[in-house]
Formats: structure tokens, sequence, C-alpha cells
């Protein structure tokens, strides 16, 4: 009989707490402590940035009528309402009212933002004081071409502003090595057929497109060149606790800036695991990442340098919105329980990204190397019939998904008693880093 112990995953917005054997790797990053004050951290960020004059300054040389701040949507635990209002204070104290300020959400190729979603991420004050629209990439006359050759378009609200400011969190990103910086222009503020390109087969076949990888990755690449041609005038971006409280601030420069912060949240995040395991446990990172199949995505990435062909990768997930866009979902019925040929397929029209296929790309990573039956699911917001279609073997039957998940745990224990099992408790928040590599 196995020793256990608990282990709490982050799963929807409680937590999920299953019990392990006592000798589980945990495999977690340091968990930095959060800025003692944030506002007045953020006011000193603001006057000693990395990389150019202080915020103030900047305004009172370039003399703005307009100014867009970006923030991230509701996919991304940014705490907005922490450092907002310094920054706020510090443009009026530099002769920037209010009525001369347009937040907008980088939403992506995501659906526009809720009024629920807006008060969780900005709080209604700012609601009340400033004008916060949704980029659209879908809407061309929204849109400003800013490149002929590939064509791209960016958000005509951001583009024409007299200062334009990206904000946005540092944490290991599946694709583009770091999020963060760059990205908080590209691909959140342009058209769709630049995000599809941006995420089309021969990019993401490309082995640098990965995680904590800036040299030579493609996704970085193309990002930073967009985010330099339109220009940003201040970069602000934030490392964050796992209470999701600002642990560090890197602003001014927007490649200076962001490099400080990837390397010091690479040195936070990352943890060492000594090679394949038997059994790992992860999740999709808790909300609000995990209420879409689409983001779960990434928690099983994340993993990938503690698996095997052996390996069994045991995922849980709330996915309280479901799959995610209504394109991924047909993609997914189409296309999940064959991935095989849906790889064969997009390499063949290598030309045609469709939308979201991208993410079926990346899931197909882990699906290489271990397999749709070694790759369990969890989850209470998806029904079962569609979980067929997902390229995994779902957990079913009674129960909820954390209940479902500790019967398979305890399960596969009882017939491999000397399994080497590990917990990834933050799942895509933290970067493995396979000993010896």
């Amino acid at each position: 009989m196995h020793h256990r112990r608990p282990v709490k995953l982050l799963y929807g917005r409680e937590g999920a707490d299953l019990q392990l054997p006592s000798d589980a790797l945990v495999l977690s990053g340091k968990d930095p402590p959060a800025v003692a004050n944030p506002g007045e951290a953020v006011a000193a960020a603001l006057a000693d940035p990395i990389g150019t004059p202080p915020l103030a300054e900047l305004i009172r040389r370039r003399r703005p009528e307009t100014v867009a701040i970006t923030v991230s949507d509701i996919t991304r635990p940014v705490p907005n309402r922490q450092f907002l209002p310094a920054m706020l204070d510090a443009l009026a104290e530099a002769g920037i009212e209010d009525e001369r300020i347009s937040i907008i959400i980088g939403t992506g190729m995501h659906r526009p933002s809720t009024a629920e979603e807006r008060a969780f991420m900005l709080g209604r004050d700012l609601l009340e004081r400033l004008e916060i629209i949704d980029h659209t990439a879908d809407r061309p006359e929204t849109l400003t071409r800013v490149s002929a050759d590939p064509p791209v378009s960016v958000c005509t609200r951001f583009v024409e502003a007299d200062f334009r400011i990206v904000t946005g969190y540092i944490e290991p990103h599946f694709m583009a090595g770091f999020s963060g910086g760059r990205k908080g222009v590209f691909p959140a503020l342009v058209d769709l057929a630049s995000i599809q390109r941006f995420h089309g087969f021969d990019v993401l076949a490309q082995p640098l497109a990965d995680n904590g990888i800036l040299d030579g990755n493609p996704c970085h690449e193309i990002s930073l060149e967009i985010a330099q041609t339109v220009g940003v005038d201040f970069l602000f971006n934030v490392a964050i606790t796992r209470a999701r409280e600002i642990a560090g601030i890197y602003c001014g420069d927007l490649v200076e800036a962001h490099l400080a912060g990837c390397e010091e949240v690479a040195e936070w995040t990352t943890a060492d695991v000594p090679g394949p395991l038997d059994l790992v446990v992860t999740c999709g990172g808790g909300y609000p990442l995990d209420q879409t199949f689409y983001q779960t995505v990434k928690g099983m990435c994340t993993a990938l340098p503690a698996l095997g062909p052996d390996t069994t990768l045991l995922q849980i997930s709330g996915c309280g919105e479901g799959l995610g866009s209504p394109a991924y979902a047909e993609l997914m019925r189409a296309w999940g329980s064959d991935w095989r040929g849906f790889l064969a397929h997009i390499e063949a029209n290598r030309h045609e990204t469709k939308l979201d296929q991208w993410e079926l790309q990346v899931q197909c990573r882990v699906l290489d190397r271990i397999g749709s039956e070694r790759l369990w699911f969890a989850t209470d917001g998806i029904p079962a019939e569609l979980q067929g279609h997902l390229g995994l073997t779902p957990l079913l039957g009674e129960g909820d998904a954390i209940g479902r998940a500790q019967r398979a745990i305890d399960d596969y224990l009882s017939t491999h008693p000397a399994a080497r099992v590990a917990a990834i408790p933050e799942g895509p928040y933290t970067m493995l880093r396979r000993l010896g590599d």
C-alpha cells in the first residue's frame, strides 16, 4: 500500500486536491514573493524603467493627444487592477486626462470580452473612467495595414494613437518561448489572416517554436518584427505569484524590458525533471486559463520533458466554456480521433491554415510521444460524447472530475506499485527542464 500525501493542482477557481504517493515528485518552480506595495512599486518602476527615460518624461517630450494602452483578455490572469491605477496617475501627472486614454483588450482571435469579464479584469472604477474596446481581428474596417509582404493589419485605434503602451505578463509559452512583450501587439492586435499564418504548419513544425526559447524561435521573431514596425512607445510587463499578485515589474523598452523579465521568469518557473516518468499528473492552469479545452492543451505540452513513450499523462481541467471557438470544435470533431491523418492533411495543405488548427498540431507533439491511449483527461465541462473526439482517453463514469481522476490514479498504482510518479501543480505556468539538457 502506497503512503499518500495531498497535492493541490490548479483547477477551476477552487483547485483540485489529489492523493499521490508520498515519494511522488512535485514539479514546481519557485513562488516568488509579491511586491510589498504594488502602487509604490509600479510608480518606482515607471520612474526608473529599463532602456528608456521615465514614462512621464516620454509623455512630456512627445506631448501626445491620445494614448492607447493594450491589456490581455480574460484568458490571461494579468493583475491589471494592481498596476493600471498607478500608471494612470503617472499619465495624469504628465498632463494626460482620462478622456484621452483608450484601453484596448488584445483579444487576438478570441471572442469579445463580456461585461462581467471586463469588471473582473479591470475593476468597475476603470470601466467608468476610461473608454474600453475589444480588438476585432475579423473586422477589416477596424484595422490598418502596416506591412505589405506579408500583409499584416493592426488595430487602427492602436496604430493611430500618438503614444502606445503595451501591458501584460510574462510566463513560459509553449510556442513563443515566453508570453509578454511583443505578443501584446502580435498576435493580440492583428488581423485574422496574420494570426493564421503566424500559427501555420511550417512555423510550428520547427523545433525552436517551444517553451523557454527565444533565439531562433520563429513565433518570437515574427511577433517582434511586427511590434517594432508598428512601434511600441512603452512596455509594461509583470511576473506574478501563484496567488496572481505582482512579483516583478519589467517596463520600458520593448526588447530590453521583455528580455529582463524572461530571464527572471525562467529562473522562477523552471523545475528539473530527471527523465521520463511512469505517471505524470498535470492540470490546465486553473481559472481563467482552463475554461476551454483549447487553452488546456498548453498544460499537456508543458509536460513533454517528463514524458517517454511508456508514460501515462493524466490531466484535469475545468473547461467550463467547453472546447473553445466553433471552428476549433468543428476541427476536433473532424480530426481529433485521427491525429496522424490530421498532420498529413495540414502538411499537404501547408499554405492554407484553418482557424485554430495550430492547437491540435501542438497537441500532436504529445500524441506522437505517448499516443492517445496514454493521454488521460478528466473534466466536468465537456459532454462525454464530445470527449471521444479529443484525441485522448477520457476518464468517465460516476462522480466529479476530481473523483474520477483520483480513481484513475489509484487504479494505476494498484497495477504499477513501483511507478515513478510526478505532479505539475501549476500546469502550463511551470517550465520543465530535463536534467542533462
